[in-house]
């Protein structure tokens, strides 16, 4: 029997894992259960976006190693989406990098950015990404309760001033999972002018920006001073019904994405060029046929 790191120790098992064993253990016994465990679309990616799908994978030359930051059309059709949805300019070829989902992007960018000991603030409760990819690079999360008197924004005042001067990483995401709260933009700016002051990079999860009603979220690129200290992930997986494709993107701050890009070129070859060619289909033609 062999032995584990020390860093796999120290994990705690993963939430959505359990649920999942959970909810196959209570089907075998034959109860009808309600699945509120991982958030996985129960409706077909769209029709147009799945045909592009099948003509990508006839296409010999995407059936190579898709090294590099991702396919210029697909870079470019999120710096699209970036111009058209929220008023931002984002340069396809230095501030973004395309990922094998957005999950696997925030799991690696604390290897490019924090050292052993290091700290990042993490909001509670979150997705476990971020306390799992702060504990793997041999960092310590410090947790930011979310409290609904607050609006399930972090109280930023309150964080000790020894936490946040040895803070690298600050993890915000809104639309919040779970508690699908949405972040003001005084709050956005005040957690700019935070990061600013403290040196600290603001890591942006936006996969549920698409989610809303009649109030459209506010753009975390959007703000001034945003790309100074930011970087953005987003992903293909609940606006276009896509969570099995695993194609996401990580944009913003042009050195937060190059060392994030350093560590994929070591660790992964890339996302499959056919998914990135329906990526591009989603983002320029995908959105009428999910409204």
């Amino acid at each position: 029997m062999f032995e584990v790191s020390e860093r796999l120790k120290n994990l705690p098992p993963y939430l959505f894992a359990e649920i999942d064993r959970k909810k196959k253990k209570l089907i075998s016994e034959g109860h009808d259960i309600i699945d509120f465990g991982i958030g996985d679309p129960d409706l077909p990616t769209p029709e147009n976006i799945v045909e592009a799908m099948k003509k990508g994978v006839g296409n010999a030359s995407y059936h190579r190693y898709p090294i590099g930051k991702g396919m210029a059309d697909f870079r470019k059709a999120i710096s699209e989406y970036y111009r058209e949805n929220c008023q931002v300019e984002i340069d396809p070829d230095s501030e973004v990098c395309v990922l094998i989902g957005s999950k696997e992007g925030i799991a690696h960018f604390p290897w490019a950015f924090l050292n052993r000991g290091d700290i990042t603030l993490v909001p509670e409760p979150c997705y476990p990404v971020y306390h799992i990819g702060t504990r793997l690079s041999e960092g310590t999360p410090f947790f930011m309760p979310l409290k609904s008197e607050k609006g399930f924004l972090p109280d930023l005042g309150s964080i000790p001033s020894g936490a946040a001067e040895k803070a690298r990483i600050m993890y915000l995401n809104y639309p919040n999972n779970p508690t699908a709260a949405f972040a003001t933009r005084d709050f956005l700016m005040e957690a700019i002018s935070f990061c600013k002051k403290h040196g600290i990079i603001l890591a942006y999860d936006a996969a549920y920006s698409e989610i809303y009603f009649e109030e459209k979220p506010v753009s975390f690129l959007s703000l001034p001073g945003a790309k100074d200290v930011g970087i953005e992930f987003n992903s293909l997986s609940k606006p276009f019904n896509m969570t099995g494709w695993r194609a996401g993107w990580a944009c913003g701050n042009a050195s937060l994405v190059a060392g994030l890009a350093k560590i994929k070129e070591n660790i992964d070859s890339g996302t499959f060029e056919a998914v990135q060619f329906s990526g591009v289909e989603a983002l320029r033609n995908g959105r009428k046929s999910t409204e």
